[in-house]
């Protein structure tokens, strides 16, 4: 079977021949009915490779086949197919969530019964049906984030990129995303979604691609890319704000035989510890942050994932 995102060699490079390459060389596909993740940091060059298979950008390098169709030869036929759920909000605040779908689906094309049996599926699906007649700027910004899903949901799309939908939202609207999405799936819609969250990525996706500094580093699903890790854990310890001797604790960490890794992020007061002899050298960890000065408020143990991965991978947090 043929897949319905078939991507090539891609390259992007801003400024050419001199300008810097954010997307190196990213080979991936995309089955039929399969959710597939690009999990990386901010800048890591997610928004710029759907930016290209979404026909806004063109590449450098590489090719692009969406449903058989090449976005660079035949744009036309990639936008009927694909729907695209952008991270800013394309939506008129002084109009209605009926007059927003309404504009949009004629912008697709779409007209009378058809158009309006569209926007009640797709309210539906967006969980607003009960807000149709509200305006958008009454709206919470996860409501718009969902009035946003339901847009590029109009024209029935054959897949459907999602670029981080769920930044800056509560908990209780990032779950309707989420669910929404795992329904799309099951009417056998092909999902593209970007995130920088490792648990999102875990809990939608059927493959992951990790990306970093613009270059597919690994491919696989979440079984296949924790075994590149082994036997690895993580050790996250939450730390005290007003550490002073941050350097020196994490100098003296790194020193610990079977310490394999070590990363902070200072935003949000973690050392993170990878290491395959965990209760070996657990108490060592400790004596060495009490004793440079870093006090630690609470520890916790995490068997691999998609963070130790990355970790692994990159020598860096996911976050940092």
């Amino acid at each position: 079977m043929s897949p319905i995102v078939q991507v090539e060699h891609l390259g992007k490079q801003y400024n050419a021949p001199n300008g810097p390459m954010a997307v190196k060389d990213v080979s991936f596909e995309i089955q039929k009915g399969e959710i597939f993740s690009l999990l990386g940091p901010n800048g890591a060059g997610k928004t710029t490779t759907i930016s290209m298979l979404s026909c806004l950008l063109q590449p450098t390098s590489g090719t692009i086949l969406i449903d058989g169709h090449s976005v660079t030869k035949e744009p036309k036929q990639v936008k009927q197919v694909i729907g695209v759920v952008p991270q800013d909000i394309a939506l008129y605040p002084t109009m209605t969530a009926q007059e927003n779908l309404l504009f949009w689906g004629k912008m697709y094309g779409l007209s009378g019964k058809h158009l309006q049996d569209r926007i009640s599926k797709v309210l539906t699906i967006a969980d607003l049906a009960d807000r149709a007649n509200d305006k958008v700027e009454t709206f919470s910004g996860g409501m718009k984030r969902r009035i946003n899903i339901a847009v590029g949901l109009l024209h029935d799309p054959k897949v459907v990129y999602f670029d981080e939908p769920t930044v800056g939202i509560d908990p209780q609207s990032r779950r309707r995303i989420l669910d929404s999405i795992k329904q799309l799936n099951t009417h056998g819609i092909s999902v593209l979604y970007t995130t920088h969250y490792m648990e999102e990525a875990q809990e939608l996706s059927h493959k992951i691609g990790i990306i970093d500094h613009g270059e597919l580093i690994a491919v696989g699903s979440q079984e296949q890319l924790t075994q590149l890790v082994g036997q690895h854990d993580l050790v996250q310890f939450e730390i005290d704000p007003t550490a002073a001797n941050l350097d020196a604790t994490l100098s003296a960490l790194k020193v610990i035989n079977d310490v394999d890794q070590v990363t902070s992020s200072p935003e949000e007061n973690l050392i993170t510890v990878q290491t395959r002899n965990t209760n070996a050298i657990l108490p060592q960890l400790i004596s060495q942050m009490t004793e440079t000065g870093t006090p630690i408020k609470s520890l916790t143990i995490k068997a691999p994932n998609l963070e130790s991965v990355f970790l692994h991978l990159t020598g860096r947090a996911l976050r940092d």
